[in-house]
């Protein structure tokens, strides 16, 4: 029943095909047609079919066959591709490779319809890929003859359908490989622990939140995501998808199907994606907590991820260059330019001092693996990519420099409207010498930035030395104190008490020598500038001294002894004088602050060494004056003067 089925099924393909069939283009494309629906209708099935039914039809003269009708004649098959014409020159039978690409079609279609992985059996796949070999050796005699295109493009339509197969086999092996990958130490793959952080969901990453991997800090780890098993495998396809002319399409699947990894692996990490003005408008407490996920993501990509893709990628296109660069590039491109632009978006971002140190580290990140990156991007296809990288380290680097140009302004806008008590240290020269203290814990990677752009080598192109005091760096913070201290000088004169103003500049003059000599701020402004502040703090002590103690030390003066001695009374009256002198100092200047130990030390030594004797002889010569000597009420003793000059610049809460 069943052969007699087909029988039928057969004679009715001949009748379309004597309907239909006007022209021998036409009856060609009917028969592949109906080759393609139902494998019973292999090429070969129905030329012989056909012959048989020409046969009988040429045989059996007009009535033939008991004076059954025939049925009409068929359209003739179309004219074999290389048949020999007399006279010609010889040519490879046609009837041969007629027949070879009829025998392929049988062998390949058997394959290309299953329901299941050809791969899933190792002899299928061996028998599909020699039955592929044939047919790309067949396309290619026959294009090399170039005499039966006929027949060439039937065998082409025949390799396309095998590469589309190859392509579905292909894909399959990589996203679902026969052995799991191993996870990296603290890589990609999620342990199941109850502590795990989770994101993803409404952000881009589909319903299912996503793991967040662990951070790792070894980096020298290599992701291999295929079995060599399965290396194996899909280096067989490419290999073969390559000869048969179809490399591009091969590359775009292997990268189609190795994108989907990459993408969550990077997802994992915790990075989502942004764009410049969503970053442009994020509170900055928001972008430090993204820029902490930034930076070990950004490693763990540029460091396992992508080396791994590359490694992988040249095993399964091992010898089939240029399509390995095109598929590596292609399946890590989307990820790594998500991170080049954030770092791109903060670069472009508001240029507050206080975001300087999150900066320099997404600097020093980015710095940092471009040596690593050159045999990773050595083709030409990916060198974009690494320039990209290196673009980004640049502007971040124009991100510090611009920076501490924004910390210059800030200083100079500070106004000057309200005094510090006491003429204590003011909160700008704290917030400038912590800051550029803080700053030199990068003191290299500042030195390098302010030196100029990188070079090829991912360093600033000329070496720098540390401990030069005339570096950029040097000469910006330099130029950074000298804005500082104008600024210091221009809130100095808020003070109406001129020594007040004195007080001021001392305490914020010493505070930044002290900043200066216990960091690195101490090497880049060198010695002769720390010499220079201190000779300034000097000088406002002594101006000090003149202005609160001048008039009170001339008070004090009361001539020598003998002929033309002050007599007792005007030394009584210099006396009182001293005591309203000293008392309205003491009042308001017990007040004052002074922040150094040391420096309130010295400035109370310096008082006592201009008044105490002054005072002291004042007081003996009114003691052994005749007039005075009995009845002489003396208010301060000098042990007291002493005493009170011990209690001044403690500030008001003392």
């Amino acid at each position: 029943m069943a052969e007699d089925g087909e029988e039928k099924l057969l004679a009715t393909v001949q009748h379309i095909v004597q309907t239909l069939g006007s022209s021998d283009t036409m009856t060609e494309d009917i028969l592949k047609v109906f080759s393609n629906y139902d494998g019973r209708l292999s090429l070969d099935k129905i030329y012989a079919a056909r012959g048989a039914v020409a046969a009988a039809a040429g045989g059996g003269g007009g009535g033939g066959g008991g004076g059954e009708r025939s049925m009409p004649a068929s359209p003739p098959l179309p004219p074999p591709p290389a048949a020999a014409v007399p006279g010609s020159s010889a040519r490879p039978p046609v009837t041969s490779m007629e027949r070879t690409v009829r025998t392929l079609d049988r062998q390949i279609s058997q394959f290309v319809t299953m329901d299941r992985l050809i791969w899933a059996d190792s002899g299928d796949a061996d028998a599909f890929l020699e039955a592929v070999d044939d047919l790309i050796g067949t396309v290619q005699e026959l294009d090399a003859a170039g005499t039966n295109r006929m027949l060439l493009d039937r065998a082409d339509e025949l390799l396309s359908r095998c590469m589309a197969r190859l392509e579905d086999e292909f894909r399959a092996l990589i996203e679902r490989p026969d052995e799991a990958a191993p996870s990296a130490p603290g890589g990609f793959a999620s342990d199941g622990s109850d502590d795990e952080e989770f994101y993803g969901g409404a952000d881009g990453y589909g319903d299912e939140p996503i793991p967040i991997a662990k951070p790792v800090t070894d980096y020298d780890v290599v992701i291999d995501a295929l079995s060599p098993g399965s290396i194996a495998n899909v280096h067989q396809i490419s290999r073969r998808m390559v000869d048969a002319g179809f490399g591009r399409e091969c590359a775009e699947a292997y990268a189609a199907a190795r994108r989907g990894f990459v993408d969550e692996s990077v997802a994992r990490l915790g990075v989502r994606p942004r764009t410049a003005e969503e970053v442009h408008a994020s509170p900055w407490e928001e972008l430090e907590f993204d820029i902490a996920r930034w930076i070990p993501a950004f490693n763990m990509v540029f460091r396992i991820l992508i080396p791994s893709e590359r490694r992988l990628c040249d095993r399964v296109f091992d010898g089939l260059a240029p399509f390995g660069d095109l598929a590596f590039i292609a399946a890590v491109r989307t990820q790594a330019l998500q991170l080049i632009s954030f770092g791109d978006a903060i670069s472009s971002s508001s240029r507050s001092p206080e975001r300087l140190f999150r900066v320099v580290d997404m600097y020093e990140a980015v710095r940092d693996i471009l040596p690593d990156l050159d045999p990773v991007f050595s083709d030409p296809y990916s060198a974009a990519l690494r320039a990209e990288v290196s673009a980004v380290c640049n502007t971040l680097g124009s991100s510090i420099k611009g920076i501490f140009m924004e910390l210059e302004n800030l200083i100079r806008r500070d106004p000057a409207r309200v005094a510090t008590p006491g003429g204590g240290i003011h909160p700008i020269t704290r917030y400038v010498m912590n800051y550029l203290r803080a700053a030199c814990g990068s003191r290299q990677t500042l030195e390098e930035v302010m030196e100029g752009d990188l070079g090829a080598g991912g360093r600033a192109s000329a070496a720098v030395d540390p401990d030069r005091p005339t570096s950029s760096l040097a000469v910006h913070i330099a130029w950074i104190m000298d804005v500082l201290h104008k600024n210091l000088d221009t809130k100095s004169k808020i003070y109406r008490d001129p020594s007040l103003a004195c007080i001021f500049l001392m305490n914020n003059g010493k505070y930044i020598i002290q900043k200066v000599n216990d960091s690195e701020l101490g090497v880049l402004l060198g010695d002769d500038w720390i010499k220079q502040l201190s000779t300034r703090v000097r000088r406002w002590s002594m101006d000090y001294q003149r202005s609160t103690w001048g008039k009170v030390t001339t008070v004090l003066q009361i001539g020598g002894s003998g002929v033309g001695a002050l007599p007792a009374k005007a030394m009584l009256q210099k006396l009182r004088m001293f005591n309203t002198y000293f008392e309205e100092i003491y009042a308001v200047q017990s007040e004052w602050v002074v922040a150094d130990d040391q420096l309130r030390m010295d400035v109370r030594a310096a008082v006592e060494d201009s008044v105490m004797p002054a005072y002291a002889a004042l007081i003996n010569r009114l003691k052994s004056a005749p007039e005075t000597g009995r009845d002489l009420y003396i208010k301060y003793t000098p042990e007291d003067v002493e005493a009170h000059i011990q209690h001044l610049f403690e500030g008001a809460a003392k």
